[in-house]
């Protein structure tokens, strides 16, 4: 603004009113002959200008003591929104690990039930095969010999047949006292397996039960965080409001110690400065509006083509979706997918009503050929080999985060660029790497 640049001093003021006089004659002049030259300001005391000056001087001095305050501030709401996005990717890991963790649970009372139903059935085989034994010793007491109740089947020619039948018999009552013997080992082995298996899901039954608590920390862990990014958004509007009132304070000093021409020297700066901005901003909202995202490329799109292993098919899958809606939550192998509540950020942006893609559900879709992804960002960090910053290259995937862990996660195009779904209320897009909390390693995941 040209109040921050600072005006003219009052002798380049006066130096400047004939010159600016003629220039309001042009530019009135043309109008019609009706509108006169306006007169020229009065001409101020000494005493009046140095307390206009002083005043002026006391109203920057608060201006730049403001503009300090708002930028500190402002960098203090960027390391906000970067912990509530960590505190949202934490929220997906613990989502991600508490369906794993349900998985297992479940997988291990299977196997419990199994195990169970294996036990059971080999204690109905030995009581099945004890009352065999038994009867088969109960015929042999009354029939008072060891042929038991096969003698009705058996006749012998001698002696010596009949002992060898006796023989066999007795053999075969050994037989099934050894079957007896290992159905019993059989049994102690089953019920120990019935027993490991049931203390499997327990132990399971606990993991998820750490893991759902796990995640309702993270969404509280969110929602503090949100609550304090909208506490010092508060307090960022109070201050740009406070900064904004002393500003034209401070202009109307500036007018008053640099007189009527002066003052419109500066408001045609400011015109200038202000249509140049309003420029920009046009261009951006026609940028985003067609598609781009704010990204600088053209507002068409690559057509995506089927997921493949090499890096220009993950990218350019990934560069299909350019001006897809950023949704916490969606995105998987096959393409876009509804976002989920947040409770936090997520959910004013409506993002469960929107159909896209949040960052890491941007890398899944975009790797499908290549390796499945979980939907975190912490774990995308880990899932391929990681480089140095110095090594990247195109197909690479770039992390931001610190000691808290990952927060976010994009992939690089090369030339310094990178296609990434940013945040709720924006839109997939291509933009220049930013190097503020990157991690120091990019993961590559093919090459």
């Amino acid at each position: 603004m040209a109040g921050r640049r600072g005006g003219p001093g009052v002798p380049r003021a006066r130096r400047g009113l004939t010159v600016s006089a003629l220039t309001l004659v042009i530019l009135f002049g043309f109008a019609g002959t009706g509108l006169a030259v306006p007169p020229p300001p009065p001409n101020p005391s000494d005493s009046e200008l140095n307390n206009s000056k002083a005043d002026a001087n006391a109203k920057a001095g608060e201006v730049g003591r403001l503009t300090n305050q708002l930028a500190q501030a402002e960098q203090k709401l960027s390391q906000l929104q970067d912990d509530v996005e960590l505190k949202q990717e934490e929220a997906n890991k613990a989502l991600v690990d508490l369906q794993a963790a349900q998985d297992a649970a479940a997988q291990a009372e299977n196997d419990a039930k199994a195990a169970r139903t294996e036990a059971d059935a080999a204690a109905a085989a030995i009581e099945k095969a004890r009352a065999d034994l038994k009867t088969f010793a109960a015929a042999s007491f009354q029939q008072g010999s060891t042929v038991g109740s096969l003698s009705a089947y058996l006749s012998a020619d001698s002696p010596k047949d009949m002992l060898a039948r006796a023989q066999l018999l007795d053999a075969v009552g050994g037989d099934r006292l050894n079957a007896l013997d290992r159905l019993q080992q059989a049994q102690t082995a089953k019920s120990n397996k019935d027993s490991a298996a049931r203390k499997a899901a327990e132990i399971a039954q606990q993991k998820q039960d750490a893991a759902r608590q796990a995640k309702t920390s993270a969404d509280a862990a969110q929602a503090r965080a949100i609550s304090a990014q909208d506490s010092q958004a508060t307090q960022n509007a109070q201050l740009e409001k406070n900064k904004s009132d002393v500003e034209q304070q401070l202009y109307a000093a500036q007018a008053k110690v640099s007189g009527l021409q002066g003052q419109r020297q500066r408001y045609q700066d400011w015109l200038a400065q202000k249509q140049r901005e309003d420029e920009e901003r046009a261009r951006q909202a026609a940028l985003a509006s067609s598609g781009d995202g704010g990204g600088g490329r053209p507002a068409s799109k690559p057509a995506s083509g089927p997921a493949g292993s090499s890096i220009e098919a993950v990218i350019a899958r990934a560069l299909s979706k350019v001006g897809l809606p950023y949704a916490w939550g969606g995105g998987n192998a096959s393409g876009p997918t509804r976002g989920i509540r947040d409770g936090g950020v997520a959910d004013r942006y409506g993002d469960y009503n929107k159909i896209g893609f949040d960052c890491s559900g941007l890398m899944i879709y975009a790797f499908a050929g290549v390796k499945g992804l979980p939907h975190y960002s912490g774990y995308q960090y880990t899932a391929g080999r990681r480089v140095p910053l110095s090594q990247m290259r195109r197909g690479d995937m770039l992390f931001w985060g610190g000691a808290g862990g990952i927060h976010h996660v994009a992939l690089y195009l090369g030339g310094g660029q990178m296609v990434e779904a940013p945040q709720s209320g924006l839109r997939v897009r291509v933009a220049p790497v930013r190097y503020g909390g990157i991690m120091p390693y990019a993961t590559r995941l093919i090459g």
